[in-house]
């Protein structure tokens, strides 16, 4: 039963996505017939320090979503204080709701039936931007990235390491075929999907091709102890 629920909720999501994507984002399913796994393409938002990139991550659900979190991991190489060595990223919305103290995170700011794919998209992509140094995931990217904001810019380290990362993505994105949208105006088209017959087909690649697939996402992730009014740039 749960499993019957978990696989419609997620067809419906994957329908939405397709039909109003959101900026920056280009999904797919890993299997076509697993509705579980999806692959995450996002493109770095121009005008920041991701700009260009082309950064692949994995969206794993639960069999009991979305009563349960899914876990958002970042295949390409990211150093950021709020995502693991491993790539996993560390941001409350993505923690189950229990309530712990320890954690300084409130209930609320956690995981609920309310959130959905779109929500966990546009928070990485808002954590990308705005790193919450709190609770890091990664303590010398934390570090790194409070010497370089402290120093109003000064300290170069954390962005020249972000900008070789972005570097690194091109040939990623060249072997995988995909224009990566550099201007605000690529970044931001909005692709009608057009019609089809076929409603069966889950796929983006179905409906899009890769000129038309400027709108990735990016990833957006508060970070572990990430609460909404605070944009990580408090003095801790």
């Amino acid at each position: 039963k749960a499993h019957q629920l978990s696989q419609k909720a997620l067809m419906l999501e994957m329908k939405s996505l397709q039909d109003e994507p959101v900026e920056g984002f280009k999904i797919t399913l890993v299997d076509e017939s697993d509705m579980y796994n999806w692959e995450v393409a996002i493109f770095g938002p121009p005008n920041t320090h991701y700009e260009g990139g082309y950064f692949k991550a994995r969206i794993k659900f639960p069999v009991d979503y979305p009563y349960s979190p899914p876990a958002f991991r970042f295949l390409t190489k990211m150093w950021h204080p709020n995502i693991y060595e491993n790539g996993d990223v560390c941001i409350s919305i993505l923690h189950p709701p229990v309530d712990d103290p320890q954690s300084g995170e409130l209930p609320s700011e956690r995981w609920n039936p309310t959130q959905n794919v779109r929500t966990i998209l546009l928070s990485v992509i808002s954590l990308l931007n705005e790193p919450n140094t709190f609770s890091p995931a990664n303590v010398d990217a934390s570090v790194m990235y409070r010497r370089w904001r402290e120093s109003k810019g000064k300290d170069r380290e954390y962005i020249e390491i972000i900008r070789k990362q972005v570097m690194a993505t091109k040939a990623d994105a060249e072997r995988d075929g995909v224009k990566v949208p550099i201007t605000l105006d690529e970044y931001c088209v909005r692709t009608q999907v057009p019609p089809t017959d076929d409603g069966s087909n889950l796929l983006y690649d179905d409906y899009y091709d890769d000129e038309e697939l400027d709108e990735d996402d990016d990833d957006d992730d508060e970070d572990c102890c990430y609460d909404e009014d605070d944009s990580g740039t408090e003095d801790s």
